[in-house]
């Protein structure tokens, strides 16, 4: 069912000219060079850029954006960007971004959270992103975002090089029917007799998502910190309570505890990666996965 529904969605929607690349680590070619966090965020800003920018990201797959540390060989590279496309309100931004100015001062800083109508999380800003008034900084795992984001790419893009201005403008519309398709086919998913309206997860990165599709997020980490004893008798309890059917846990985290509070409630483990550069498979994979046809 899964490949089924991406091949439905590619072969319908994602035109040769709004097809990014994967390589992890782009060849210096000579292409002006965008710099960003997070891979999610690099599948949108190639889908846009096309061959006219060379993009990379600064955390790679397996670390934590809210803890990660640029290496040496990051922040010469990234002395040679034109610009800085940030999510927002992720942990490695509210620690790095003076010292990524400080050590590029030519460097272009955008936004790509303006705009977006944003969760408030006193206790995850608290732990992992001081100075973000209390915003929840997983944007990019909601449609209805990602779309927004689209829009501010594409102005940075234009900001950047306003000879592209009609080519980035057409490849975001192709980019926001792949981003509309996505979301209509989560939404069917989900709207499906027996699809859960609740779900666990270690870290909660998925609370856009949540709110987008009306659904229960319960996180087992809190305010950055694993659960006491205590703490995981009463996820157990609330597991019960809400009939959670599906834990997740992400490849950065430990699964202990997933695993733990699994057993005692008949739940299954099923990894996400909401840091994945395939934005649109992953985000239906958690749809499927909750609709009980990604078994």
């Amino acid at each position: 069912m899964r490949n089924f529904l991406i091949l439905l969605l590619f072969a319908a929607l994602l035109p040769a000219a709004c097809s990014p690349r994967r390589a992890a680590e782009p060849v210096d070619d000579g292409r002006p060079l965008l710099a960003v966090s997070i891979e999610p965020v690099r599948y949108f800003a190639e889908a846009l850029a096309g061959d006219r920018f060379r993009v990379v990201s600064l955390v790679p797959k397996g670390a934590s954006p809210e803890t990660y540390d640029p290496t040496p060989r990051q922040l010469a590279e990234l002395s040679h960007s034109v610009a800085y496309l940030r999510v927002g309100y992720i942990g490695f931004e509210q620690t790095w971004m003076d010292r990524l100015a400080d050590n590029a001062p030519h460097l272009r800083f955008f936004d790509l959270s303006e705009g977006v109508d944003l969760i408030y999380d006193e206790d995850h800003a608290a732990a992992h992103s001081p100075g973000a008034a209390g915003v929840e900084p997983h944007i990019w795992s909601s449609a209805p975002n990602a779309l927004r984001m689209a829009d501010n790419l594409t102005n940075a893009l234009i900001a950047l090089d306003p000879g592209g201005d009609s080519l980035y403008r057409h490849r975001c519309d192709s980019l926001g029917r792949v981003i509309q398709r996505v979301d209509s086919l989560c939404r069917a998913l989900l709207s499906a007799p027996g699809a859960d309206r609740a779900f666990m997860i270690y870290h909660p990165a998925l609370s856009y998502f949540a709110r987008d599709y009306g659904l229960r997020q319960i996180p087992i980490e809190a305010g950055g910190k694993e659960p006491s004893p205590a703490g995981l008798k009463t996820l157990v309890d609330e597991a019960r309570r809400q009939q959670v059917r599906v834990v997740f846990v992400q490849p950065e985290f430990d699964r202990r505890h997933a695993e733990l509070i699994a057993g005692q409630t008949g739940a299954r483990v099923e990894s996400v990666n909401p840091l994945a550069y395939d934005w649109p498979a992953e985000m239906l994979h958690v749809a499927e996965v909750l609709s009980g046809k990604g078994k």
